[in-house]
């Protein structure tokens, strides 16, 4: 379709998550300032829970797809999977079919972890950018995949042939095949998320571009450009916005945490929460966490959902009552800004280590899942600004946190210049990494 006018719309479709979600939303903002009105697509799941702070978001218009799941299935990772496959595709093309035919549609920004989508806007004949939400170190991870399988790191279904210290990158030596994000559950689910990623690696290989949610990562490897035509030209585009407003949460956030974190000392809290996406750990590692944050006798704020407080030891509510509060859902980035936190427990999360950076928080790190081990380790031994625990037991979490809290200073000190140096350069090059890409959209 023609028209007699350049469109201004550009619709954005994240994965169905919290930390894609988030990175997604600060993009579409930061894209309005350079004129574009937003559109973001998300599965009804995730527009209802948004909705009441949707009218927050100042500009953006948000728009609803099924994903044909009962309310009573879980929406976890292989359902939503086939969700994403089988039911959302043919809802996105009548969106945007509807869009173009109302001023047409610039571009359409796909979360890379939704690569159905990629699909549905080349059908539809517009331009398609990727987002890739996490660091540009775990983006080679996948596009390193063919070159794994040629010099028999993994096998052809992503199962490891070689553990241990292993180079998966130039330059990335620090990198084990353990940290490959798709070695999560049994061996045929290890399977399954490999042929995701697979999916994601073939179907993003014919974009012209990829916005990062990273900054220039320091250890002074450059990845993948169009310098290699089999690869997307990369745009570093965080941190666009430290300072945006608030992001719609899906949870109900338990506000008494900042009138609690008033009453306590200046860098005496502990903060734990391992993020919205994956169940946190077992109910016998939460008994363990407990039994060390209480054996720490530091004030703590422990973020942990009702499910997973069966957990906690008899009466331990009681006994910590003085000096603990636990809560369902938490509004983090208050939290860490706060002046008495001095410590966060962490999953690492992509978003959750932004915002200690953006905080000045040290870490404490426990991995779980995807992504998460590849940042514990730029955390422990590239930015030196956090500690790795290598299991949840109450003398290991007891110890970590006194390191963490006493650890002299040099922590500290590396996680305040690693803010000021990406706030004096990181913020400017990502601003000019945006207008670059917008300049190539433009000339379409």
């Amino acid at each position: 379709m023609k028209y007699t006018h350049k469109p201004k719309k550009i619709v954005l479709v994240p994965y169905p998550a919290q930390g894609h979600v988030t990175p997604m939303l600060q993009l579409a903002l930061a894209l309005q300032t350079h004129g574009f009105e937003t559109v973001m697509v998300t599965p009804e799941f995730i527009h209802n829970r948004i909705a009441s702070n949707i009218e927050s978001m100042d500009g953006i218009s948000f728009l609803s797809v099924p994903d044909g799941l009962d309310a009573s299935e879980p929406r976890d990772f292989f359902t939503i999977s086939f969700s994403m496959e089988n039911i959302m595709p043919m809802h996105l093309e009548s969106i945007l079919s509807s869009l173009c035919e109302d001023g047409g549609v610039a571009c359409v920004v796909v979360d890379l972890l939704a690569s159905w989508a990629i699909q549905v806007a080349d059908r539809c004949k517009i331009p398609v950018a990727g987002f890739w939400p996490a660091m540009l170190a775990t983006y080679n991870l996948i596009q390193a995949i063919p070159d794994m399988i040629k010099l028999g790191l993994i096998s052809e279904f992503g199962i490891p042939q070689h553990l241990g210290t292993t180079c998966l990158l130039p330059g990335q030596s620090m990198l084990k095949i353990e940290d490959l994000p798709w070695l999560i559950g049994s061996t045929s689910q290890i399977k399954s998320r490999f042929r995701f990623w697979l999916r994601t690696l073939n179907r993003s290989s014919v974009l012209p571009w990829l916005l990062v949610n990273s900054f220039e990562e320091e250890n002074g490897v450059r990845f993948h450009s169009r310098q290699n035509p089999k690869y997307p030209e990369v745009f570093q585009v965080a941190p666009l916005m430290w300072k945006s407003c608030k992001n719609p949460s899906f949870w109900e956030e338990d506000r008494s945490c900042i009138n609690w974190l008033d009453d306590q000392n200046q860098n005496s809290v502990i903060y734990v929460s391992f993020g919205s996406w994956v169940g946190p750990i077992d109910q016998e590692k939460v008994t363990e966490l407990a039994l060390g944050l209480e054996s720490t006798s530091r004030p703590f704020i422990w973020v942990l959902g009702p499910t997973w407080r069966k957990g906690l030891p008899i009466g331990y509510l009681k006994r910590v009552s003085k000096y603990g509060k636990i809560v369902s859902w938490a509004p983090q980035k208050e939290i860490l800004k706060h002046k008495a936190v001095g410590c966060y427990i962490t999953h690492c999360g992509w978003n959750s280590t932004m915002e200690a950076i953006e905080c000045e928080k040290k870490l404490l790190c426990y991995p779980i899942a995807g992504d998460q081990f590849v940042n514990c380790t730029y955390i422990v031994k590239v930015w030196k600004f956090g500690l790795k625990m290598d299991s949840i037991k109450r003398d290991v979490v007891e110890k970590g946190v006194m390191e963490v809290m006493e650890d002299g200073g040099d922590m500290q000190q590396r996680v305040m210049d690693m803010k000021e140096r990406i706030t004096k350069k990181g913020v400017l090059r990502a601003r000019n990494s945006l207008a670059a890409f917008i300049d190539d959209l433009n000339k379409l």
